[in-house]
């Protein structure tokens, strides 16, 4: 088993931010990169207040520079502020892209624990995530960042089950794959069932925070990954890069998503590994639970998962079970 440089952290015990209700007041803010478009946050805008929330947008969500979504210090202020403030309950983010990174050891997620609110986000806000769960004590919510949710590509089951777990409803707690109709085959790998803290989110992101202050222990934990337009050798090496420190022979189930686009073009396929055979090598000889293709990830079908609640993954049925609310 490898050594860290910088050991993880374990997550503590954590609170739950209260359930958004009709009047909340909600923040659309850009921690990474920028919308495509500023007609993305007035539909974004939109889309909130017809779910009868007050919508506020962060005074420098319309920034751009370059690949990212203003300057380090603009993004930083805007979630700086919206963690500090005791009247936003819920932050929701336009896009992931790049950036969270660069401002991540600024962040004050230690305001969550006196002002608890929603965070919702993904791909490249893994990170923060992440910092919710660790300095912030806080569950999080992996789930679509508004530039998806109002896209004409998204699927109602991912904005039913966004609202769903935002809200507190009581239908969020049990299976994810409730009213899921893709065509994406759902697998188990191996057979199994088991309960643990759902920890994860985007395999590059993961990776990227080892020997990091944000990089959390993964012991006992439902430990869900997705990726998106990764060519299987790069799984295979994100993948070893934690199996060789160790990390991975210590969860209890892989809850494995939607690796988008994570595949070799149809030229190159017949002689290399699919991402299915990258799974089966690297994860497979740990026995542990694995299900692979369930609705989660860069795609139409992003589910809402509670990280840091407790969840259940039936690789006998190939079901991840959400088991508690992530609010109160």
């Amino acid at each position: 088993m490898g050594m860290l440089l910088y050991s993880p952290r374990s997550i503590p015990t954590l609170y739950k931010p209260p359930r958004l209700q009709k009047g909340d007041s909600v923040l659309i803010i850009a921690p990474a990169s920028p919308p495509s478009s500023d007609e993305v946050i007035t539909k974004a805008s939109q889309y909130l207040s017809d779910a009868g929330f007050q919508v506020v947008v962060g005074r420098n969500a319309r920034e751009r520079n370059g690949f990212l979504a203003g300057l380090d210090s603009q993004r930083l202020a805007d979630i700086s502020e919206a963690f500090a403030s005791s009247t936003i309950k819920a932050v929701f983010c336009l896009r992931g892209g790049y950036g969270s990174g660069r401002i991540l050891n600024a962040i004050p997620f230690h305001e969550l624990v006196k002002n608890p609110k929603i965070f919702v986000g993904s791909s490249d806000l893994t990170s923060i995530l992440l910092g919710c769960s660790l300095d912030g004590q806080s569950v999080a919510f992996h789930g679509p960042t508004l530039e998806s949710l109002v896209s004409g590509s998204c699927d109602k089951f991912t904005s039913a089950a966004f609202m769903r777990m935002i809200t507190g409803d009581s239908s969020a707690i049990g299976s994810i794959r409730r009213d899921y109709h893709g065509t994406t085959p759902i697998e188990s790998l191996t057979a199994g069932i088991t309960t643990g803290r759902l920890v994860g989110g985007n395999l590059s992101l993961l990776v990227s925070l080892v020997g990091t202050r944000f990089f959390p222990a993964l012991d006992d934990s439902i430990l869900f990954l997705e990726d998106v337009a990764e060519a299987p050798y790069r799984i295979d090496r994100l993948l070893t890069q934690l199996l060789n420190i160790g990390v991975l022979q210590r969860v209890r189930g892989f809850a494995l998503g939607l690796f988008e686009r994570c595949e070799y073009r149809p030229g190159e396929a017949a002689s290399k590994q699919t991402l299915r055979d990258v799974i089966t090598e690297r994860l497979v000889p740990l026995g542990k639970p694995i299900v692979l293709g369930l609705p989660f990830g860069h795609s139409p079908y992003n589910a809402t998962l509670p990280v840091g609640a407790t969840a259940t993954l039936d690789a006998n049925s190939a079901d991840l079970i959400i088991d508690e609310l992530g609010v109160t």
